[in-house]
C-alpha cells in the first residue's frame, strides 16, 4: 500500500452513479473504510442513520459549524451536508484508507486539505440527458427536484477537470472495472 494517499475522495453529479461505485469500493476491498457525511436532509426509505448519514437537525449542523466541529460542509437544495471532525478522527486512528462520497464542491474543498494524500475520482454521467433519465428512473425526487438536480448537475460538470481521474459510467461494468484499476494503481493494491 502507498502510504502517502490515504483518502478516496469520491464525488459526482447526482445521479451518476457515485453510490454505486462507492459500495463496489467498500465490498472488495476490507482496507477502505466509509466516512459517514452528515445532513440535514430528511431520511429515505432503506437509509439507516449512522449507516448512510448521520441525520442531524438544522439547528444541530449550525451547532457543530459554530463550534468548529466541521471540516467541509456545502448547503445542496436548502439541507446542509458535510463531514464532521469527529468522524474523520475516529477513522484516522486507525491504519485504513478513508473513502469520502459526497459532493463535488466538498470534493474539492477537502482535496485542498488532504493534498497529494488524496485520490480524487469524478464520476461522471454520459451526458446531461442520460443523467435525467437516471434522475426519473429513481422516482425519488418531484420535478422541481429533478431540475435543480440538472441545474446543479451542469455546474458541477464544469468542475471534473480538477479530479485527478474522470469516469465516464455509460457501463457500469465498465466503470467498476476503470475504478478498480484507478485503486489499484493508486493504492498497489493486489
Amino acid at each position: 500500500m502507498n502510504h502517502q494517499r490515504r483518502y478516496i475522495i469520491l464525488a459526482a453529479p447526482s445521479g451518476s452513479g457515485k453510490t454505486t461505485v462507492a459500495k463496489y469500493i467498500l465490498q472488495n476491498y476490507p482496507q477502505v473504510q466509509f466516512s459517514i457525511s452528515s445532513t440535514t436532509r430528511s431520511i429515505r426509505q432503506n437509509e439507516v442513520d449512522g449507516k448512510d448519514y448521520y441525520f442531524l437537525t438544522r439547528e444541530q449542523f449550525l451547532e457543530k459549524i459554530e463550534k468548529q466541529e466541521v471540516v467541509e460542509y456545502e448547503e445542496i437544495y436548502g439541507n446542509y451536508y458535510g463531514t464532521m471532525k469527529d468522524e474523520l478522527q475516529r477513522l484516522e486512528q486507525n491504519n485504513i484508507i478513508i473513502l469520502f462520497d459526497i459532493d463535488v464542491l466538498g470534493a474539492l474543498n477537502l482535496s485542498k486539505i488532504f493534498l497529494t494524500s488524496a485520490v480524487l475520482l469524478y464520476i461522471a454521467p454520459p451526458s446531461l440527458e442520460v443523467l435525467e433519465q437516471r434522475l426519473r428512473l429513481r422516482s425519488t425526487e418531484t420535478e422541481e427536484q429533478i431540475q435543480k438536480r440538472l441545474s446543479r448537475a451542469k455546474m458541477e460538470l464544469t468542475f471534473q477537470n480538477q479530479f485527478d481521474y474522470v469516469v465516464v459510467n455509460d457501463s457500469l461494468e465498465q466503470t467498476l472495472s476503470k475504478v478498480k484499476e484507478i485503486i489499484e494503481k493508486e493504492f498497489s493494491f493486489q
